[in-house]
């Protein structure tokens, strides 16, 4: 059984600590055909490709020129937006990290498949974007059926368990394995929704349940229970599973 997530935008390179095991992103060559079409973009192209402000183009048109000389970190440590808030990498021990590289894997753009303690580079690059290489129109084109190949060699016979966005579960291609998707609701008013900023957490929260826990059969994820979530069946099915809680008060209120 694989987890996964997607990546964050928000990043954190502040060192870790160096005694931490590093290994290497497996689709490195892939990513390096990236960096050579990325690098032909000015700052202005990179804007109108990914939507970026101006100072935030010209960062990353810095990022891609430098590339392969910037400072690197584990992945599960260097994002740093919702999803690994819940997930919260730093207050795991080496024993727990290891547990994680184990089960969970991240999707990206610019890297394809991460395992938690691949070392990346800073960068910006969403799966969603038409980025034009020689192997199509999108980065989905350029991805093709690598990333899901690569999970059927991992997986065995195991099923797939889908915590990342709509967006970036597209880029699993070629897959072989069962996939159940997890999906975290908040109910209120009798009525159960899917809200962005809780959902990206929890799917952070449901991954460190399955790395605290040890968990290899998907069976076990049932029981997750962090932050008030817990198991419907009536609202789930073989494909998607669903966890809910009452909706949390806005904070403030």
């Amino acid at each position: 059984m694989l987890i996964v997530l997607s990546p964050a935008k928000n990043l954190n390179f502040e060192p870790a600590d160096g005694r931490l095991t590093k290994t290497e992103p497996r689709l490195a060559d892939d990513t390096g055909k990236l960096i050579e079409t990325l690098r032909k973009k000015t700052p202005s192209k990179l804007a109108a490709l990914m939507s970026l402000s101006d100072n935030l183009s010209t960062l990353n048109a810095e990022r891609y020129k430098a590339f392969g000389t910037q400072s690197k970190k584990q992945a599960i440590l260097a994002f740093n937006g919702d999803v690994y808030r819940g997930f919260d990498a730093s207050s795991l021990d080496a024993k727990g990290l290891a547990a994680a590289q184990d089960r969970v894997r991240i999707l990206s753009g610019l890297y394809g498949l991460l395992r938690p303690l691949d070392e990346i580079e800073p960068y910006r690059l969403e799966m969603g974007t038409s980025l034009k290489t020689r192997r199509g129109e999108t980065l989905y084109d350029f991805w093709g059926d690598r990333i899901g190949k690569l999970l059927n060699e991992e997986l065995g016979d195991a099923p797939l368990i889908n915590c990342a966005s709509n967006e970036y579960f597209k880029s699993v291609q070629g897959l072989n394995n069962p996939v159940i998707t997890c999906q975290f609701k908040e109910e209120k008013d009798g009525k159960h929704r899917v809200l962005g900023f809780f959902a990206k957490a929890a799917r952070g929260m449901m991954a460190r349940f399955a790395v605290d826990q040890r968990i290899d059969d998907p069976e076990g994820l049932k029981d997750f229970n962090t932050a008030g979530y817990k198991f419907e069946p009536s609202l789930s099915n073989a494909k998607t599973w669903v966890f809910a809680r009452p909706q949390p008060p806005k904070q403030g209120a």
